[in-house]
């Protein structure tokens, strides 16, 4: 699989390699192996990898798996698949364990539950570090309607003036005191990343505000990390629960 990738990178010709990966892990905990629950005789990752196939900007993709039932269900498919460990504990470890085996510039973290995942912007991602090389983490946010503000499943996100994230919280923020209708800023669940900076990520321990809000990107901010913020329009479905799987389920069908 490592030499048709690198096959694949000399043939694309980025003035640097992209390689997309989708963290797969099949232990989920709201809707058990929901990314290999069948839609059309096929499992839901296969949807996902077949989005991430038409991205444009990528010199190529991988699915790094931590069971070998996924390897399993993958093997009838163009896809490659690599196992990788267990024991991580976020998406960003995965696929620091993908930059180890496999070398590229730049890595963006695709969501395995994300079949519906709009190829817009995965390639805003890419196309951003293809034209401004000296970035760290780039990820995306879209405007989040009135009634999504309070549910703390939907992370918000406030940028400074650079595009750079100030803050990403399950509270609604800012805090409209002046009454003044602010635009909410709901975060997106896909990162891109130098290889450095990947490196150095996947080293740091949990912060006290990761751990409080739950989301590892805090952990990127407390230790000094600067996340570019790109805006979307193109919105996607995670399936995190069966109401989810049933709505993309009958998206697809």
């Amino acid at each position: 699989m490592i030499v048709q990738l690198n096959i694949l990178f000399n043939v694309i010709g980025n003035k640097m390699k992209i390689l997309g990966v989708i963290p797969a892990r099949l232990a989920s905990t709201r809707l058990q192996e929901k990314i290999l629950l069948p839609i059309k005789g096929k499992p839901l990752l296969y949807y996902t990898a077949n989005q991430v196939g038409k991205a444009k900007y990528l010199d190529g993709f991988v699915i790094a798996a931590d069971d070998k039932r996924i390897v399993q269900a993958m093997s009838d498919y163009p896809f490659d698949v690599i196992l990788t460990s267990k024991n991580h504990k976020s998406g960003t470890d995965r696929v620091g364990e993908i930059a180890k085996k496999i070398k590229a510039d730049v890595y963006i973290n695709i969501q395995g539950d994300e079949p519906l995942i709009p190829v817009e912007n995965i390639n805003k991602i890419a196309k951003f570090f293809l034209e401004n090389s000296k970035q760290e983490i780039v990820t995306l946010a879209s405007p989040l309607s009135p009634n999504e503000v309070k549910d703390p499943n939907n992370v918000k996100v406030v940028t400074a003036k650079n595009k750079k994230a100030l803050y990403f919280s399950r509270s609604p923020i800012p805090y409209d005191r002046a009454d003044l209708s602010p635009i909410y800023l709901k975060h997106i669940g896909i990162y891109g990343y130098t290889r450095n900076v990947l490196l150095k990520l996947i080293s740091l321990k949990q912060t006290p505000l990761e751990k409080s809000e739950k989301l590892e990107q805090l952990r990127f901010l407390e230790n000094g990390f600067r996340i570019t913020v790109l805006k979307t329009n193109k919105n996607s479905i995670g399936v995190d629960t069966l109401e989810d799987f049933k709505k993309v389920k009958e998206i697809l069908s």
